[in-house]
């Protein structure tokens, strides 16, 4: 056992290893870089994925199919039984739940689920809500108003704009 070893109690910074300082140090002639090849080299890294020369996983397995991954819309979620923290008539928004820590912020846009009761009556505003969520703001006496992505009302029954 090394007395050393013993005293540490989780150094923050190890100590750095310094290579080429003669055969003695056990880290002399080659410097741990073994003889030749790649990374033995200076300035030699191997990019990711890399597997020695053998047909690399991402080739080898076959890509099918639709992923709408690229497109998809993430939102930060909350259920409306957080919202009994807020006094009555308050206006409920994405800044007011991360203000209060109800939700950790996941994607810039909200989306209201309807798990618990609500006791308060609120404007909430979203741009998302589920429909027992909707249901249950309204049962409470609130309203639940659907904004755009940059936090304009959307009004359901306007008319969508047609050019002629």
């Amino acid at each position: 056992m090394n007395i050393k070893s013993v005293c540490d109690k989780g150094v923050k910074h190890l100590e750095r290893k310094r290579v080429g300082r003669g055969i003695g140090s056990g880290l002399g002639k080659t410097s741990g870089r073994g003889h030749k090849g790649l990374n033995a080299r200076s300035g030699a890294s191997r990019r990711p994925g890399y597997e020695g020369g053998q047909m690399p996983i991402y080739r080898r397995v076959p890509k099918r199919g639709f992923t709408n991954a690229r497109f998809r819309v993430d939102y930060t979620v909350i259920n409306v039984d957080e919202f009994n923290v807020f006094a009555d008539g308050d206006t409920v928004d994405f800044a007011t739940i991360m203000a209060r820590g109800l939700a950790s912020p996941t994607a810039p846009l909200l989306k209201v689920l309807g798990n618990g009761e609500l006791k308060r009556k609120l404007t909430v505003r979203a741009q998302k809500f589920s429909a027992s969520a909707k249901t249950k703001i309204e049962a409470a006496g609130g309203t639940a108003l659907t904004i755009d992505s940059r936090g304009a009302e959307v009004t359901p029954d306007a008319p969508a704009k047609t050019e002629a």
